[in-house]
């Protein structure tokens, strides 16, 4: 048979670079977050790293030779002056990975007022800063890639947390209408759907029996660590995903992908 493709071949190792790109991670002080201001500058992006917590966020700038913000990426007028210093300090955003996110535990019926504002706040917000202060900075420049950490908790039911969960659903909503409405500008916009993963945080409240009964949920075995959910952060932020926007990646160690029903051999 004779070969007819005679397309050019894609120098597919520098896919792999992010070299001379600005990326803005919020939330980088720590767990997820550190570990993506890791993976992002080991090839080659420069890092502006944010932060609630001016020492956490002095610490990953300093550990990824990156720059370092301190303040409020929930609040729309701190989030502003925060846009406008990193446009300033880099010169131009070209990408942003939003980590933010954080739950609090209780039934449906024993959530006020007062927690679902805090999780809109928590969970949404700050995304919703990130596609019109963010995003409409990379649109002036060319384009970009906005990454943000969903949750499978917004993919099912949430129970103990359902205010999160809603919230997560909606991040997803709104990662799918930024990629229509922003693709034609050059903008990418997907999500990352984790698991249980062991962060510092969660690690520190979870009994080892609760850790030992989440790794056999997995069909891999083990739990998540955040350098799992960082590199899948990582490819969506460069060449490789050129062509992938409007997506939720589910990083669970196939949990989501199990039958619902207790199989035998099963605890």
């Amino acid at each position: 048979m004779t070969r007819t493709d005679d397309t050019e071949v894609p120098d597919y190792a520098s896919l792999l670079r992010l070299d001379d790109k600005n990326f803005i991670v919020l939330g980088a002080g720590q767990g997820i977050g550190r570990q993506a201001g890791h993976a992002l500058a080991a090839v080659g992006a420069r890092v502006f790293c944010v932060d609630l917590d001016a020492g956490l966020a002095d610490d990953i700038a300093k550990e990824v030779g990156g720059l370092a913000w301190a303040g409020d990426a929930v609040d729309p007028a701190s989030a502003e002056q925060l846009y406008q210093d990193a446009e300033a300090q880099l010169g131009r955003i070209d990408g942003i990975v939003d980590i933010i996110g954080m739950a609090k535990y209780a039934g449906l019926l024993d959530s006020d007022q007062d927690s679902w504002n805090w999780h809109h706040g928590i969970v949404l917000q700050h995304a919703i800063n990130a596609v019109r202060l963010g995003a409409a900075r990379m649109i002036a420049t060319g384009g970009g890639v906005l990454t943000v950490v969903a949750s499978v908790s917004g993919m099912q039911s949430a129970p103990s947390h359902g205010a999160y969960g809603a919230y997560k659903a909606a991040l997803m909503s709104l990662v799918r209408t930024a990629a229509v409405e922003l693709g034609p500008h050059g903008v990418r916009v997907n999500a990352v759907a984790p698991g249980l993963v062991l962060t510092p945080r969660v690690a520190g409240y979870l009994s080892e029996a609760e850790k030992e009964r989440g790794a056999r949920n997995a069909p891999l075995r083990r739990s998540a660590f955040p350098p799992d959910i960082a590199q899948a952060i990582l490819f969506l932020c460069g060449g490789l995903s050129s062509y992938i926007t409007g997506q939720t990646l589910v990083v669970d160690g196939g949990v989501s992908a199990k039958f619902g029903y207790a199989m035998p051999g099963e605890d």
